[in-house]
């Protein structure tokens, strides 16, 4: 596996949220890399976490971020403020979702709708318009909605799932592909106890960010530090720090490496200025352009580097 050297594939044991049927399985399973790997179910992201952190699983599997509801908050702040946990390497899929129903149910005979709340929140649209005015019940992940209704095979229940769920659990897919944007994904990402996965050339670094709130004009001089290496964030997100109302710190992502000079250079600096920086990881990324963007950064580095060092070169031959 990219990134991950606690062990070989084939002795790594990775939890994720359960049970079986999970969009995270789902992400799990169309890893080739991963084939042979013991997988660890879970009942709640905590759970998962916590596994990791114990030393019972080597990895964690988790969603982090979906392209409709934005952040998976529980993941985020897990990783910001509650464990030491290192990002190995993301993973990012296409999200279909289906209305599960037990076996020869009509879409209009529909009367109870159960899923996990990023789930249902994705299929709006659809619950209004398809179904009308129905019961919408939270579950703690996809497949336990789709569990619940296999197992009680209610008539007039339905869970929203994948189509592995609909097959584990016995139930028909009487609406499919009923997410309200056909571009939806999902980001997951796999962390560690440790360990910093080797540079690829598509690389992101993620950070969590504590300004000085009394200072004017913190954030800028947060935002200077990328902006003047022509680093490229491609997520900022402010979180409260829990230590006070109006205490804010900054969730980010940029592109690069903590071993390429322009990055650790930047970090340095950020260290330096800030009252905290806690660093999250250097992974391999799902950007497509990732070499591209990194040449072109790395380039425009070194020009500079030696521009400076021409500079110094100078110095005392006067």
């Amino acid at each position: 596996m990219p990134g991950v050297t606690s062990k070989t594939t084939t002795g790594t044991s990775i939890a994720y949220l359960g049970p079986h049927g999970t969009f995270t399985e789902q992400a799990l399973l169309g890893q080739p890399d991963l084939a042979g790997a013991e997988l660890m179910p879970m009942g709640s992201f905590a759970e998962v976490l916590r596994s990791v952190s114990d030393g019972r699983a080597d990895l964690a599997f988790l969603a982090i971020e979906n392209a409709i509801e934005g952040t998976v908050n529980v993941t985020l702040n897990a990783l910001a403020f509650e464990r030491d946990l290192l990002i190995q390497r993301e993973v990012v899929i296409d999200v279909h979702l289906n209305l599960l129903a037990p076996p020869g149910t009509d879409l209009a005979a529909v009367e109870e709708v159960s899923s996990f709340p990023v789930a249902l929140a994705q299929c709006r649209r659809f619950l209004d318009t398809a179904l009308g005015p129905v019961s919408v019940s939270a579950a703690t992940s996809t497949a336990e909605a789709a569990r619940e209704v296999g197992q009680a095979m209610r008539p007039g229940t339905a869970a929203i799932a994948t189509s592995l769920a609909g097959e584990l659990y016995g139930l028909e897919a009487i609406a499919t592909d009923i997410e309200d944007h056909k571009g939806n994904q999902t980001r997951f990402v796999v962390v560690a106890r440790h360990g910093v996965p080797a540079p690829t050339g598509h690389d992101k670094t993620s950070l969590v960010i504590y300004q000085r709130r009394d200072t004017p004009g913190s954030l800028l001089s947060i935002l200077q530090e990328f902006a003047a290496r022509s680093i490229n964030l491609t997520k900022l997100e402010s979180r409260p720090t829990r230590r006070g109302l109006g205490d804010y710190c900054f969730i980010v992502d940029l592109e690069g490496h903590v071993s390429d000079e322009v990055v650790a250079d930047c970090l340095v600096n950020l260290r330096m200025k800030q009252p905290s920086v806690k660093f999250l990881g250097s992974y391999p990324t799902a950007l497509e352009n990732g070499d591209e963007v990194k040449a072109e950064t790395d380039a425009r580095w070194t020009e500079a580097r030696e521009w400076l060092d021409g500079i110094r070169g100078q110095m005392g031959t006067s």
